[in-house]
């Protein structure tokens, strides 16, 4: 089905780019200096906010917002992987909360080995949930998932594209309020809410 592998092709996207930003960060640690014991806080702190930021966008992907409601709704086949993904994201979670416990101040040394093991944990429990989604979440949700709710999840994925592209870069408009007339403030159409879902497939339907 056409849609359904547009939708799962856009999804792998956002994989390669997360796969991506880990692999990074474990350069990042492999580059560090060999010969220390601890590490300085300031460095320990970049690493930590590089890490937190690939988490968050992890957690925050198009497939948890989307496809995974979608499966939900489809099928109850799929809830023990979805709770194993979620035992992984919450292992993550964990393993970057011990990264982030071991920063303090800035003039306290972070220990080096705890720290880098906490942040190997972390993106090993990402990799991890990154590949059980490929070989066996995206089955799933293709043999399960039907026409109609592909086409609604690819329609939300576009709504969801198009809205961000449209605030993107704009420092003087709020991520979820637009400047209505006489300068007022106007609450943001979301394009996660059905009304904006619903002229969006109407006006795709139009065109």
């Amino acid at each position: 089905m056409l849609t359904s592998t547009y939708t799962l092709v856009a999804l792998s996207v956002e994989q390669t780019t997360v796969r991506a930003a880990l692999q990074s960060l474990l350069d990042e640690l492999s580059a560090l200096p060999g010969d220390f014991s601890t590490l300085a806080a300031g460095r320990a702190a970049q690493l930590c906010a590089t890490l937190r930021q690939a988490y968050d966008n992890c957690h925050w992907r198009k497939l948890d917002k989307f496809l995974v409601p979608a499966l939900r709704r489809s099928t109850a086949a799929a809830d023990g992987l979805l709770a194993e993904l979620e035992r992984l994201s919450g292992q993550a979670a964990a393993a970057m909360g011990a990264a982030e416990a071991c920063v303090g101040a800035a003039d306290h040394p972070v220990p080096r080995d705890v720290f880098c093991d906490a942040v190997e944990c972390c993106v090993a429990a990402l990799r991890s949930r990154l590949e059980r989604e490929e070989h066996e979440l995206f089955p799933l949700a293709r043999a399960a998932v039907g026409g109609d709710a592909w086409f609604a999840v690819a329609n939300q994925m576009l709504a969801h594209d198009a809205y961000a592209q449209e605030h993107r870069g704009d420092p003087r408009r709020p991520r979820r309020e637009l400047v209505g007339h006489a300068g007022q403030a106007a609450q943001g159409r979301d394009p996660l809410q059905p009304e904006f879902g619903r002229r969006h497939e109407i006006l795709t339907a139009a065109h």
